[in-house]
């Protein structure tokens, strides 16, 4: 059995997001983005984390640039007979490596161009998010974007996974501003990003507190609504990564139609919220709650009406913010729950990392 009683890569590596996103901001407050103009639709491809951050993606481009957005799995994206094509479609590639081999052959696929109704070729314009410029990926991208998050050793990705996150959130101030939206206080919010960050890494203690007791669960289900599902799933990874347990994240909406079943069993739900509760999410929680009385977490603001057995938060002004103070308190939720479990955290079984 391993035993971790000293600081590992992936606790050093997040604690040094504050700095990694305060060195991106100011590198994107005094460096032009270069993007293709009159972007109409935008496909997101990415495995793994970089997915879920393709996720998040997707709903902030509609929220903020107001543009169709939609995030594929890569290995999905390769099995399909057609892909997306219409002329003003921007591809964005998300990968950590630059090298993971489903994304690259995605991008190969779409750079091999399409054929119109009158026979004639025409190609779309490919954008990548990647931690690596020297990749295969970075190489074949017609627009590029360094997340600049150094080297990470761990296998379970956090610093990349907030630079990339803050990458596209970059990305989507810019296609606003191009299409005269007023970004003024997301702009300022950015700047608040890694006091924020600081501020979520003082919640150790009752970090360390929930992790004890998601740790005795059996099954733990991770809900979500909005964009804060693609944060639901990232915690899922991390857990599984780093502790082995079987988590699994869904729709709370979703859920509710038979998944719920798996409550029959002792376990824990573990919500999500990034802007409040909605009342039908605290209508099915509370269902969930009468019908199979499992242990609930909350991450993220509360609401009187749900009665929880845990909640972690710190108060935000805005959901830029929420999000990244949550996905902060998953990553640490994850190492403490493998500490609790005495794994290997840098190293799990099974698992390795394409390049670092």
């Amino acid at each position: 059995m391993f035993f971790n009683t000293k600081k590992c890569s992936m606790e050093s590596e997040i604690l040094e997001q504050p700095h990694v996103i305060k060195e991106l901001i100011y590198k994107y407050n005094h460096q032009e983005l270069e993007l293709p103009e009159n972007v109409e639709k935008i496909v997101i491809v990415a495995s793994g984390s970089s997915y879920h951050c393709a996720r998040f993606s997707a709903d902030l481009l509609g929220e903020i640039a107001n543009i169709e957005a939609r995030a594929i799995y890569s290995s999905e994206f390769n099995l399909k007979k057609v892909i997306p094509h219409d002329k003003g479609t921007l591809y964005i590639f998300i990968t950590q490596s630059g090298e993971t081999s489903d994304t690259l052959a995605a991008l190969k696929r779409v750079n091999e161009g399409f054929v119109g109704p009158n026979n004639e070729k025409y190609f779309l314009d490919t954008l990548c998010i990647t931690n690596n410029q020297e990749s295969s990926i970075w190489n074949l991208s017609k627009y590029k974007i360094n997340c600049s998050a150094g080297i990470e050793n761990s296998i379970a990705a956090t610093k990349s996974f907030t630079a990339q996150m803050l990458c596209i959130l970059i990305v989507a101030l810019n296609l606003s501003k191009h299409k005269g939206g007023n970004i003024v206080e997301y702009l300022d919010s950015l700047e608040k990003l890694p006091e924020v960050m600081e501020e979520t890494f003082q919640l150790r203690q009752k970090i360390k507190h929930l992790a004890r007791l998601i740790s005795k669960q059996k099954c733990v289900v991770i809900t979500a609504d909005g964009i804060s599902y693609s944060i639901a799933k990232e915690a899922a990874l991390k857990i599984k990564e780093t502790s082995y347990m079987n988590v699994n994240a869904t729709y709370l909406g979703e859920f509710m139609h038979g998944h719920v079943a798996v409550l029959n069993n002792k376990s824990a739900v573990l919500y999500i919220a990034v802007d409040g509760i909605s009342s039908t999410a605290v209508n099915n929680l509370e269902k969930i709650r009468k019908n199979y009385n499992p242990t609930m977490f909350i991450i993220g603001k509360h609401n009187d009406r749900i009665i929880s057995n845990f909640n972690i938060n710190i108060n935000c002004e805005n959901e830029i913010l929420q999000m990244f103070s949550n996905v902060v308190i998953i990553q640490l939720l994850a190492l403490e729950i493998a500490r609790k479990l005495h794994r290997n955290i840098d190293k799990p079984k099974g698992l390795k990392k394409v390049v670092t």
